[in-house]
């Protein structure tokens, strides 16, 4: 990841990550935390392919988990996931994080008590395109528990495509697929964020 992280001591990514996050906040702008569990120490670049995060819980709660905590504590409003692949939490092989409710309800809402708003990465990465279609991975992260479905300026991707997305996941509600109590989570999380901040 390079240049786009703080660093390599977590202590350092948390102190500079909650001093943008206040900054942000004092300034009445949304900060959001990324990428969650952990992007720094990975191999392949997720806009291109799945990385790997290989590393056991107790490494994970020392690196690549402690800057969220430290998030966490300080209210930060929304965490961006990341499409990697985590053996040490999701033991299905090759879902990555950003569909996984091991990750995103087990180990962000119920571990590690975030209250905000999921956010996901650009849904149409590589690291996600290799397996699932745009609707396959906009439905799986809703179901593993994100709140809201990001999709960027994606290599081979255009904007009409979301609307196809959104066809999908409105039939997915109508089906039962996704349930008005599932859907009703995300949209309060959002509402009241959006409150917070005079949206």
């Amino acid at each position: 990841i390079g240049l786009r992280s703080y660093g390599s001591s977590p202590d350092l990514v948390a102190s500079l990550g909650l001093e943008v996050i206040r900054a942000h906040r004092d300034e009445n702008v949304i900060a959001t935390a990324k990428h969650f569990p952990g992007h720094g120490d990975t191999a392949v670049d997720s806009h291109f392919g799945l990385p790997v995060v290989p590393h056991d819980r107790s490494h994970l709660e020392a690196v690549e988990l402690a800057p969220f905590r430290a998030a966490i504590a300080d209210g930060v409003d929304a965490i961006m996931t990341a499409h990697v692949e985590l053996p040490a939490v999701e033991p299905t092989e090759g879902l990555p994080a950003t569909l996984s409710a091991a990750v995103l309800q087990g180990l962000l809402r119920q571990e590690m008590g975030f209250p905000g708003v999921i956010v996901t990465d650009s849904l149409g990465m590589g690291a996600l395109m290799e397996r699932y279609t745009l609707a396959e991975a906009a439905l799986a992260a809703l179901l593993a528990g994100a709140d809201i479905l990001a999709f960027g300026a994606d290599a081979g991707h255009t904007p009409a495509e979301q609307k196809e997305v959104h066809a999908a996941l409105v039939e997915a509600c109508g089906a039962g697929v996704i349930t008005p109590e599932r859907l009703d989570e995300s949209v309060r999380r959002i509402l009241r964020l959006k409150a917070r901040y005079g949206l």
